[in-house]
């Protein structure tokens, strides 16, 4: 008999990505792909507890299945910003435990917290009191000089006797001195067997692994080991990548617009956010990668990135960008009888 359940949207997810999975970039990436999970930048608690919070948690609902990233340290605050998550309307909240920055190590949380299993274990248990949403944690294989296998295990063991049942690991240790965090995403050696090996050990965990993915082909062959991939850098720059997503990973066929539909879908939610101030390069800069490999696409990229900042930009900049539409293959009439 055949599981005829749902594929689950973290079957293939987006990655958060700082300064780059904002909302506008969600916005089009959801044009291209209607299943995939798409992640937020990573949000500090303080940032929702001391700032605008809707500046950071506003979405538009076309963007779900949509996750919360959060960065923290505090179980009372992350719990505070899990309940916030809920109220927004996000489908999962989520837990950095990965982010190896000089700025998350000052605040005490991101990929440090590897290093205290029992603190995220808290945090997870607060945060999953306070929500009815599922709450997962982004983390390393390891940190530093405490990078063994034994040592991802405890981590992971821990954490899930809190009640994570999902995993996103980003196959590389992360190095807290010494490399930056650009560094961090690429110097440290990808280990993917250690990612399948802790499958195998705990099934009834849900795991997604993460890191190095540059193709469908790559991530579609890392399910025979795992439950979910997830895709970063690939995606921002390639994004029609995702054109395929819905049919390979969640066997859903319905049509998928070309490049051009795709643009001209995004007219009216550009007008809406130039009408609110938002300037139409906040938008255009996530979409220069679209035409990737295409006839026109240096003309695409040139055109958005020197006219869509200048003040007053608006649709027609996108317009003038556009390359032409490839002509369509004659069809031979049919022979007369």
């Amino acid at each position: 008999m055949t599981d005829s359940r749902p594929l689950p949207p973290w079957r293939f997810c987006v990655a958060p990505m700082l300064d780059w999975t904002d909302r506008h970039c969600r916005f089009f990436l959801r044009q291209i792909s209607r299943r995939a999970l798409l992640y937020t930048e990573m949000v500090t608690t303080g940032a929702l507890l001391h700032g605008d919070r809707a500046r950071h948690l506003d979405f538009d609902p076309t963007e779900r299945p949509l996750a919360l990233q959060l960065g923290g340290a505090e179980p009372r605050d992350l719990a505070a910003c899990a309940r916030m998550a809920e109220d927004w309307g996000y489908d999962e909240v989520n837990l950095n435990v990965g982010c190896p920055s000089d700025r998350v190590q000052n605040g005490a949380f991101g990929a440090c917290l590897m290093a205290t299993p029992e603190r995220v274990a808290e945090c997870v248990a607060a945060m999953r009191a306070a929500t009815r949403l599922p709450v997962t944690v982004k983390h390393r294989i390891g940190i530093d000089e405490q990078d063994s296998e034994a040592d991802l295990e405890r981590f992971v063991t821990t954490v899930a006797a809190a009640g994570c049942t999902r995993f996103i690991v980003h196959a590389r240790k992360a190095w807290l001195q010494g490399l930056s965090p650009r560094e961090n995403r690429d110097v440290p050696p990808l280990d993917y067997g250690r990612v399948h090996r802790l499958k195998a050990a705990h099934p009834e965990l849900d795991i997604v692994i993460n890191g190095g993915l540059t193709d469908l082909d790559a991530a579609a062959a890392q399910l025979a080991h795992v439950d979910g991939v997830m895709l970063g850098r690939a995606v921002y720059h390639d994004p029609y990548l995702l054109a395929e997503v819905d049919r390979r990973f969640f066997a859903d066929a319905h049509p998928v617009p070309d490049r051009h539909a795709v643009v001209l879908a995004m007219r009216p939610y550009i007008e809406r956010q130039l009408a609110r101030g938002v300037p139409l390069t906040a938008i255009t800069r996530h979409m220069l990668g679209l035409f990737r490999g295409q006839p026109g696409a240096r003309h695409w990229r040139r055109v958005l990135t020197e006219m869509a900042r200048r003040p007053g930009a608006d649709w027609s900049v996108v317009a003038a960008a556009l390359p032409p539409r490839p002509a369509e293959p004659e069809v031979p009439e049919a022979a007369h009888g």
